[in-house]
C-alpha cells in the first residue's frame, strides 16, 4: 500500500486492494488471504496435538506474525494452544512454564505454545536475523529459542514447527474466495466513480473506499483489551504476562 499511495502521488490511477496473511492493514476489518492462513495454521496445530499427547511433548509452533500477532491468536485460539505469545504483549516465559507445570499436576503431560515470530520477551528484543530490503528486519528462530528455554524450565522433551511460508500457499479457503471477489469488483467499481488513491475495504457488511494515506504509515495491531483476547485469557490460555 505504501508502494501504491508513491505511484498514486507520482499522478498513476491507483485503487488499493488489502492483501496480506497478516490482518495488519488499518481501515479494514479484514484482509484476505488471513482466513486461509489461520486456517492452514488451525489444520496443523489440531495434527500436532496428537504427537504431542501420544509423546508427552511440549510442542513449540512458530507462525508468521512480525509486528501484529492476529494469525498466532486466531489460530492458537482455534486450535486450543495452551500458549499464545505475541508482539503486543511482551512475554515472561516463567509465567509459560507455570502454565505447563500446571497441566502437569492435572495430568496433562504435554501442551502447545503458539508463538508470532515477532513475539519477544519482556525487556528483550525481537529475534532479528538481518536486514531486509528498504531496512526491513528479517526475523527468525524466536520458536527455537522459546522451546529451548522452556525444556530447561520445565525439563519437558520439547520439539518446534515453524511454519513460516507455508501459511502463504495453497488453496484459498471459501471465505477469502469470496472476500477476494467482493474486494476485486469494489475495486473496479471505484475505477468507475473515478475514485483513485484509495483503498478497498471491508466495514461490515459492505465494502467502503478509503484514502491510501489513511492506510499508510501505521499498522493495525491486536488491541491487548480485544473480546478475543479476553476469550483466550478466559479459557485459561497464557499469553505470558
Amino acid at each position: 500500500m505504501r508502494i501504491a499511495k508513491r505511484l498514486s502521488d507520482h499522478g498513476l490511477p491507483v485503487v488499493g486492494v488489502p492483501k496480506t496473511i497478516d490482518n495488519d492493514l488499518e481501515e479494514t476489518s479484514v484482509t484476505f488471504g488471513f482466513d486461509t492462513a489461520v486456517t492452514f495454521g488451525t489444520e496443523c496445530i489440531d495434527r500436532l496435538h496428537t504427537t504431542a499427547e501420544a509423546h508427552e511433548r511440549l510442542m513449540v509452533v512458530e507462525v508468521m506474525g512480525r509486528y501484529a500477532g492476529w494469525i498466532a491468536l486466531h489460530a492458537g485460539l482455534a486450535g486450543s494452544a495452551d500458549a499464545i505469545l505475541i508482539p503486543e504483549i511482551p512475554y515472561d516465559l516463567e509465567r509459560v512454564a507455570q502454565k505447563i507445570r500446571s497441566r502437569e499436576e492435572e495430568g496433562q503431560h504435554f501442551s502447545i505454545v503458539v508463538v508470532a515470530e515477532g513475539a519477544y520477551a519482556k525487556g528483550g528484543e525481537r529475534s532479528i536475523v538481518e536486514g531486509g530490503p528498504s531496512g526491513s528486519e528479517r526475523l527468525g528462530g524466536i520458536g527455537h529459542r522459546v522451546a529451548d528455554e522452556l525444556a530447561s524450565m520445565t525439563g519437558k522433551e520439547t520439539r518446534t514447527v515453524v511454519l513460516g511460508h507455508l501459511l502463504r500457499g495453497g488453496s484459498p479457503t471459501t471465505r477469502d474466495r469470496i472476500l477476494a471477489l467482493r474486494f476485486g469488483a469494489a475495486a473496479v467499481r471505484a475505477i468507475k466513480d473515478g475514485c483513485f488513491g484509495c483503498m478497498v475495504a471491508l466495514d461490515p457488511p459492505d465494502v467502503r473506499y478509503v484514502p491510501l494515506e489513511n492506510v499508510t504509515g501505521r499498522m493495525k495491531l491486536v488491541p491487548i483489551d480485544s473480546d478475543t483476547v479476553r476469550t483466550v485469557r478466559a479459557l485459561g490460555v497464557s499469553l505470558g504476562d
